[in-house]
């Protein structure tokens, strides 16, 4: 449990000092609002934000809750000639109880997606425009290695013992397996058409890869890298999550105002209306909610996991929400 005191400021709420945060709490990035908070997965009230954090995207929390780390999708110019590792944008360190972003720490090329490990010690960041993922380690709060994936490189995802990691690469259609700590190319695999975000099987035999171009997840087996079953979503399907249970699929499709859930062991799928075009989804583990984001309106939608019934609307500050992160 952390402690916060609130007060209002010119960009909503911001934390100054301490009272005790709820769990689960989510944490959201809001992209061109220029700050992230903090939310009461059990009463979706805002808690708290984070300002001074440019066009944050990317959002992970250290599984303590200590620390958000945030991505940002702006870079500067690099120069000609430069090396693949240049620096160019950043990722932003922030610590929730004393409210402000402790470092900015140089990350070569904007940042879309971010894992962490298990432990909390290395955070994993896709650059798609250096077709490579950093490896930033909290302990030296530096970046140890950039490692170079398929084109494109979208999303990331980390087994729960820490030892390999999934990069979708949208740009080729593949998806890399990285040995942790090594960080190498154990190898590589079809991911279906453009893959973005990822999920997994609770016990992580299979991996689930949307594709926003064919409106479709592809259900990987992980033993052997090949595509077992397509689901259908929709137009323009962005979002991918899996329910608290592991038996539900969740996905989003922007260009058909719908969230799409879908049962794994039949394939059936049940939708419901939202709109405008529907973003970034989380499950809230221990809420029973799903979380959906809107491309288009500052607003998270509040779905029931079994029901698929609109629970609540939380209205955001700013921005868009983008990719968030749940500490439980």
């Amino acid at each position: 449990m952390k402690t916060i005191i609130l007060a209002m400021g010119m960009a909503g709420l911001t934390v100054f000092g301490s009272a005790a945060y709820p769990a689960p709490t989510v944490y959201i990035p809001l992209g061109s609002g220029n700050q992230v908070i903090a939310v009461d997965g059990a009463t979706d009230r805002i808690l708290a934000s984070y300002p001074a954090v440019d066009n944050p995207h990317g959002l992970v929390a250290t599984p303590d809750g200590e620390y958000l780390i945030a991505g940002s999708l702006v870079e500067t110019p690099l120069p000609a000639g430069a090396a693949h590792d240049t620096p160019n944008s950043k990722l932003f360190l922030i610590h929730p109880q004393h409210g402000h972003v402790m470092r900015a720490v140089p990350v070569a090329g904007w940042s879309h997606h971010q894992a962490i490990t298990p432990d909390g010690r290395y955070v994993l960041s896709t650059h798609p425009t250096r077709n490579a993922v950093s490896v930033l380690d909290l302990v030296g709060n530096k970046i140890v290695q950039t490692i170079a994936t398929g084109a494109g490189p979208n999303y990331t995802l980390i087994t729960r013992d820490g030892k390999r990691a999934y990069v979708s690469n949208a740009g080729d259609g593949t998806i890399s397996e990285l040995s942790i700590p090594g960080w190498t190319i154990a190898r590589s695999f079809a991911g279906g058409p453009e893959p973005e975000h990822l999920t997994g099987s609770r016990d992580e035999r299979l991996l689930y890869a949307i594709s926003p171009k064919a409106g479709t997840i592809a259900e990987i087996v992980v033993a052997d890298g090949k595509v077992k079953r397509t689901f259908p979503v929709g137009k323009n399907a962005h979002g991918l999550d899996i329910s608290d249970d592991g038996k539900t699929l969740f996905a989003s499709a922007r260009g058909e105002d719908k969230l799409v859930a879908i049962d794994i062991a039949s394939g059936r799928t049940r939708t419901l209306a939202l709109a405008p075009a529907p973003y970034h989804l989380n499950t809230i583990h221990g809420a029973g909610k799903v979380y959906v984001s809107s491309s288009k309106k500052p607003v998270i939608w509040v779905v029931d996991q079994k029901s698929l019934k609109l629970v609540g609307t939380i209205a955001l500050p700013a921005g868009e929400g983008h990719q968030m992160a749940v500490v439980e």
